[in-house]
C-alpha cells in the first residue's frame, strides 16, 4: 500500500516549521546511525570491565539483529496508527535501552539492553524517512532525503572516532549516556512541531513472519557464535539450536506463502538478480561489520593506540568506502552500466581481507592504513550498486520489497559477520595464548576469555604482555584469513549478475544509499521508491534549465520565470496578490513583475478586468489562454516523468499514474528561477 499522501491531504506547514521538523527527525537519525559504530572503539575497554571477551561481538550483533528485524514492523505500525506516536515511542525505547546499557554490570545485561536499543533504532530509521514524505512535497523530497543520507553517512563514519574520544576522556558508559540529551531534544521538538494528522495506510501486518524470521536468524547467529567455542559442535545445545533454526525457517516459508503482505516475499528469490545480489550483499555486510568491530581492537591491544587513536586509524577504511560509493553512483549515472563495479569491488574486498590477515605486531601505520583503504574501496564499489541492480531487475509491484530485501540481507550479513568473526577469534585466542604464554608465569586472576582493557594489559609483566599481544595478533590473522574465501565466493557470484540496461530512474544515485554505508533496511512501498527516485532527479535538475526544457516541450514561447509563475497559478487561478505571496512564501514585490509579464502576454487578466476589484487589493485571474498553457505545461511535465518510469508501465498501475499527475503539478516549494 502507498504511504505517499495526496497533495491536498498533506498538512499546510510553513517552511520554517518544516526545517524544525527535519531537524528533529535528523536528531533521531543521528541516534540510530551513531550507535551502529560508536561502540567499536570501546569494545576492548568494555571487555576488560565486564570480563566477557568471548561474547564481545554480541554487543554489536544484538543491536543489528534487533534493528533489522523490527524495521518492517515499525514501518507498518506507523502507517496504520500514526507515525508521530510510533516515532516518539521508538525514541523512548531507544533512550531507555541507552540508560540501561550504560548501567550494565555484566556482558549479558549489556547485550540484552543493546537489543532493546536496536528495537528503538529500527523505529527511528523508518519513522524519520516516512515522516519526511508526509511533510515535504514530492519535488523537494529528494533534497531533504539527501540531508538524511549525509547525516547518516557522516555519523556512521565518525562513530568509532566519537566512541574512542568518549572512552579516553570519560568512560565507556558515556557512549550510551550521550544519547540522552540528543534524544530528549528530538522528543521535545517532534512533540511540539510534528503534525498529529499524518498519512495513515491500511496494512495487514505479518507479525508471525517477522517473529519467525527474527527467531531463525538469531538461532543461526547463536549457532555460529557458540559452536566450537562455548559448546562442542556435537553437543546437545548446538544440536537444539541447529534443529530449532531449521524448523523456524521451514515454518517461516509456509507462513510467507499465505501471508497477505509477507515481510519477505518468497517469489523474489525466483528472480536471479535478487538472489545473487542478496548473497553478495550478505557477504559485504559480513566483511564490513566484522572488520569495523575487530580492527579497533587490533589498534588498541596490539599497537597500543588509545581509543581515540584507534578511531582515527579506522578512517582510511571509511574514506575508501565513501569514495567509491559516491564515485560509482556518479559513473553509473553517466555510463548506464553497473556490472563492472561489483566485480571489481568484491575483487578488491578479497584482496583487502588478505592484506588485513597480514597484520602483525610490527605492521606500521602506513601499511595498515593502506590495507584498510583497499578493503573500504572494495566494499564501497559493491554496496550501492547492489540496490541499483535489484531495482533495475524487478517489476513495479516488487520494487519496494526488493529494495528493502537487498538492504535486509546486508544488515543480516553484518550480524552474522560480527558473530562469526567473534566466535573464530575467541576460539583462536584461547589456543594462541596457551602457545605464546607457555612457560611464562601468569598473574593470578588473569583469564584470556574474560578479556582485558588496554589499561589493564599495560600493567601486566612485560613477558605476559608481549605474549598476549602476539596471541591477539595471531588470532586476528586467522579471522581475516578465513574471510578471504568468503569474499572470493562473493566475487565469483558477481559474474552471474546480468547487465540489464538501466532505467532512467535507476540511474539516479540514491542519496541515502550513497552516503549511508551502514544503513538499515527501510520498508518502503514500490510507490515510495518511485517517488523517491523521481524526487532525486527533480531536485538535482537546474531550475532555469528545467523550465526552458518544459516550455520547449509544451511548445510555448515562455521564459523560465513566466513558466514558474504560470504553474503557481494552477491551484489559485484568482487570488489577492498578498494571499498568493503568503501562500508561496515570497514577498509580494517579487510577484508583481511576474504577474505584469503574464498580463502583457494575455495569460492573466489584471484587476481592471476582474469584477469587484479595488486598487488597494489588486486581483487577477487566468485567461482562457493562460489556463490552456498551464494544462500544456502540466502535460509536458507529466510526459517527461512518464518517460523516466516507462519500463514500469504506469498506465497499468493507477496509483503510479496518479503520482505522475501529482508530481507534474506539484511546484509550490520550488524557488523563483534566477533572472
Amino acid at each position: 500500500m502507498s504511504s505517499i499522501p495526496l497533495l491536498d491531504d498533506r498538512p499546510a506547514i510553513s517552511q520554517r516549521r518544516v526545517l524544525v521538523i527535519i531537524g528533529g527527525l535528523l536528531l533521531g537519525m543521528v541516534l540510530a546511525s551513531l550507535d551502529q559504530t560508536i561502540v567499536a572503539t570501546a569494545l576492548p575497554t568494555i571487555a576488560g570491565d565486564l570480563h566477557g571477551l568471548s561474547h564481545l561481538s554480541w554487543v554489536v550483533t544484538a543491536y543489528l539483529l534487533a534493528s533489522t528485524a523490527s524495521t518492517p514492523l515499525w514501518g507498518k505500525l506507523g502507517d496504520l496508527y500514526g507515525r508521530k506516536s510510533f516515532f516518539q515511542a521508538s525514541i523512548v525505547i531507544f533512550l531507555v535501552g541507552s540508560v540501561l546499557a550504560g548501567l550494565s554490570t555484566s556482558m549479558l545485561e549489556l547485550i540484552a539492553f543493546r537489543a532493546l536499543q536496536g528495537i528503538g533504532g529500527g523505529g527511528l530509521m523508518i519513522g524519520a524517512q516516512a515522516i519526511v514524505g508526509d511533510v515535504v512535497s514530492p519535488r523537494e523530497r529528494g533534497r531533504y532525503m539527501g540531508f538524511f543520507g549525509a547525516v547518516f553517512g557522516v555519523t556512521s563514519v565518525i562513530g568509532p572516532l566519537v566512541g574512542g574520544f568518549i572512552v579516553t576522556n570519560l568512560s565507556w558508559r558515556w557512549i550510551f549516556y550521550i544519547n540522552l540529551p540528543i534524544g530528549a531534544v528530538a522528543l521535545v521538538v517532534t512533540t511540539i512541531v510534528l503534525p498529529s494528522a499524518l498519512t495513515r495506510v491500511h496494512h495487514v501486518i505479518d507479525y508471525l513472519g517477522t517473529i519467525l524470521l527474527a527467531g531463525a536468524a538469531t538461532g543461526l547467529v547463536l549457532l555460529a557464535t557458540l559452536g566450537g567455542n562455548t559448546y562442542a559442535w556435537v553437543s546437545a545445545p548446538i544440536a537444539i539450536l541447529g534443529v530449532g533454526s531449521i524448523v523456524l525457517l521451514a515454518i517461516f516459508v509456509m507462513v510467507e506463502h499465505r501471508a497477505a503482505e509477507p515481510v519477505l516475499p518468497l517469489k523474489l528469490f525466483a528472480n536471479r538478480m535478487f538472489s545473487v545480489t542478496s548473497v553478495v550483499g550478505f557477504v559485504v555486510g559480513f566483511a564490513m561489520f566484522g572488520a569495523i568491530t575487530y580492527l579497533p581492537q587490533y589498534m588498541q591491544i596490539v599497537r597500543g593506540a588509545s581509543p581515540t587513536g584507534s578511531g582515527l586509524e579506522l578512517l582510511p577504511l571509511m574514506a575508501g568506502l565513501l569514495l567509491t560509493s559516491i564515485t560509482s553512483g556518479v559513473l553509473i549515472t553517466r555510463w548506464g552500466r553497473y556490472k563492472i563495479f561489483p566485480i571489481l569491488g568484491t575483487a578488491l574486498m578479497t584482496v583487502g581481507m588478505y592484506l588485513l590477515s597480514r597484520l602483525t605486531v610490527d605492521t606500521g601505520t602506513l601499511a595498515s592504513s593502506l590495507y584498510m583503504f583497499v578493503l573500504g574501496v572494495g566494499i564501497g564499489g559493491v554496496m550501492q550498486v547492489l540496490v541499483i541492480a535489484v531495482q533495475n531487475a524487478v517489476p513495479y509491484e516488487d520494487l519496494g520489497v526488493a529494495t528493502a530485501g537487498a538492504t535486509f540481507f546486508r544488515s543480516i550479513g553484518g550480524s552474522f559477520g560480527t558473530a562469526v568473526f567473534g566466535a573464530i577469534f575467541a576460539n583462536q585466542l584461547t589456543g594462541n595464548l596457551t602457545h605464546y604464554l607457555a612457560g611464562t608465569p601468569v598473574p593470578a586472576g588473569f583469564h584470556s576469555s574474560a578479556g582485558a582493557s588496554p589499561a589493564t594489559l599495560a600493567k601486566l609483566p612485560p613477558a605476559v604482555h608481549a605474549g598476549y599481544i602476539h596471541a591477539f595478533s595471531a588470532s586476528l590473522h586467522t579471522v581475516f584469513l578465513i574471510a578471504v574465501p568468503i569474499a572470493a565466493v562473493a566475487f565469483a557470484l558477481t559474474w552471474l549478475l546480468k547487465e540489464v540496461p538501466l532505467r532512467k530512474t535507476t540511474q539516479a544515485p540514491n542519496p541515502a544509499d550513497t552516503l549511508a554505508p551502514t544503513a538499515m533496511p527501510a520498508a518502503r512501498s514500490s510507490l515510495d521508491e518511485i517517488a523517491r527516485a523521481l524526487s532525486v532527479l527533480m531536485s538535482r535538475e537546474g531550475r532555469e534549465r528545467s523550465y526552458e526544457r518544459l516550455a520547449a516541450r509544451a511548445g510555448l514561447d515562455l521564459d523560465p520565470r513566466s513558466c514558474w509563475m504560470l504553474l503557481r497559478l494552477h491551484d489559485r487561478p484568482a487570488d489577492d496578490l498578498g494571499d498568493l505571496a503568503r501562500h508561496l512564501r515570497v514577498p509580494p514585490s517579487s510577484l508583481e513583475p511576474l504577474i505584469d509579464a503574464l498580463v502583457e502576454q494575455g495569460l492573466v487578466a489584471s484587476n481592471g478586468n476582474v469584477e469587484h476589484a479595488t486598487p488597494d487589493i489588486p486581483r487577477f485571474s487566468l485567461t482562457d489562454q493562460g489556463q490552456l498553457d498551464i494544462e500544456r505545461l502540466a502535460a509536458a511535465r507529466r510526459d517527461t516523468l512518464s518517460e523516466l518510469v516507462a519500463d514500469w508501465a504506469p498506465e497499468r498501475h493507477v496509483e503510479l499514474a496518479e503520482l505522475l499527475t501529482r508530481l507534474a503539478r506539484e511546484s509550490i516549494d520550488d524557488p523563483v528561477p534566477p533572472n
